[in-house]
């Protein structure tokens, strides 16, 4: 298992793979094998509660929003066969 942080700019589209690609194979323990590798995501659904937290209108459209979001599988530029996403619900 390997940490990497990779750093981009609002402008810029990240390219994980690429990033990876880059990584010295003496600070990783060894030549990483990028086409076989398994990569993890996480995702938050969120969900309308009944704490009074925020107007109900406010909630739905907080909610609404949030599900408009790209595929960050997509985003990242990683295989959709190799990716895995995990999530959890938080209420608002």
């Amino acid at each position: 298992m390997v940490h990497v942080t990779a750093t981009y700019g609002y402008m810029e589209t990240p390219d994980v793979p690429a990033a990876l690609a880059m990584l010295d194979p003496a600070e990783t323990e060894g030549p990483l094998q990028l086409d076989q590798a398994s990569c993890f995501l996480s995702k938050i659904e969120l969900r309308r509660g009944q704490a009074p937290t925020m107007a109900p209108w406010r909630k739905r459209l907080f909610i609404a929003t949030s599900c408009i979001t790209a595929d960050a599988a997509e985003y990242f530029g990683l295989p959709r066969d190799r990716t895995v996403i995990m999530g959890s619900h938080i209420e608002v």
